[in-house]
């Protein structure tokens, strides 16, 4: 009988549509919740984060040109994709979850216990693995419904005392840096990103530190999902190392992040008055990820475009 072998996955970025390894040559050991070895992940350096920001930067006037309903039937497909890798991304969160801590401080034990969810804000009951990615699959499809609508929220006709139309429309920011907090690792970045893609904006987003498996696999799902290359990179490593680049990063026009350490997320604050970036640090609790009425919100875009208002004679 042959002898199955357990072949320990080193997982790469994500960078331009495609997966090259940290040019330090630096990988981070990914244990799951027992302390067993899973996988390795690369730990980008100040280097691979120069050159996702140049790649989001190159990709950032063609997808902003694209129809806004395209963007959305790209939204769409990331999200069927998603759906096609349910069962593998619902593993993988389950491996890696936490040991839920009691409000005494007390470790729960056992598989029920793990598998129930991973807990924040004092013990709260968090989501479960597969509710999870559910959540996500629908975060991709909600803002793949924005696309060409945010605009005609968002905007307006302004009345104005002349021969004029007045408009004002919203364009993409720009480039945006995603900081992903610890936990729920998947759709927190699924929630980050999509608002920023959503308006035609590109993205370097930072996986969770705690599990980073989830954003190798999203990477994935992006390379699948005609996404256009450099629309979308993926870095993973420590974020001690990389938020002050981040926050001090000239090229970088916006960030995105949430439910940060206070030291992290004031070092993003700290940096943007230098290059002017506009800065978004959420606080959000574990059950409102699931609220689509206060992650699905036109206003989740609103921070990442910026208002151009056209002047046009009209004939009275």
């Amino acid at each position: 009988m042959a002898t199955r072998l357990n072949i320990t996955k080193t997982h790469k970025l994500y960078i331009k549509g495609a997966f090259p390894r940290s040019e330090s040559g630096r990988s981070i050991v990914v244990n799951d919740a027992k302390g067993a070895v899973v996988a390795h992940v690369c730990r980008a350096s100040r280097k691979d984060l120069r050159e996702a920001v140049v790649a989001a930067r190159g990709a950032q006037c063609g997808w902003s040109r694209r129809p806004a309903y395209n963007r959305g039937q790209i939204l769409y497909r990331m999200a069927e994709m998603l759906e096609g890798k349910r069962t593998e991304f619902t593993e993988v969160i389950e491996a890696m979850a936490v040991k839920s801590v009691s409000r005494t401080g007390k470790k729960k034990t056992g598989k029920k216990k793990a598998s129930l969810a991973r807990t924040g804000n004092g013990g709260v009951k968090a989501l479960s693995p597969l509710r999870e990615v559910d959540a996500s699959i629908d975060r991709l499809v909600a803002f793949a419904g924005w696309a060409d609508k945010f605009s005609q929220v968002l905007g307006c006709n302004n009345a104005v005392n002349g021969p004029y139309y007045n408009f004002t429309v919203a364009e993409a920011t720009g480039v945006t840096a995603v900081v992903t907090p610890d936990e729920p690792a998947l759709l927190a970045m699924v929630s980050l990103i999509a608002p920023v893609v959503c308006s035609g904006g590109t993205v370097v987003a930072f996986a969770s530190e705690r599990e980073p498996m989830t954003a190798c696999m999203f990477g994935e799902v992006c390379a699948t999902s005609d996404v256009p290359a450099g629309v979308i990179n993926i870095l993973t490593g420590q974020r001690d190392e990389l938020v002050p680049q981040i926050a001090s990063h000239r090229d970088i026009d916006a960030i995105h992040a949430a439910n940060l350490p206070k030291a992290q997320g004031q070092a993003l604050r700290d940096g943007a008055p230098d290059s002017v970036k506009r800065v978004r640090v959420r606080e959000i609790a574990a059950s409102e990820w699931l609220d689509s009425d206060v992650c699905e919100s036109p206003w989740w875009i609103e921070p990442f475009v910026e208002m151009k208002t056209i002047w046009h004679p009209s004939a009275t």
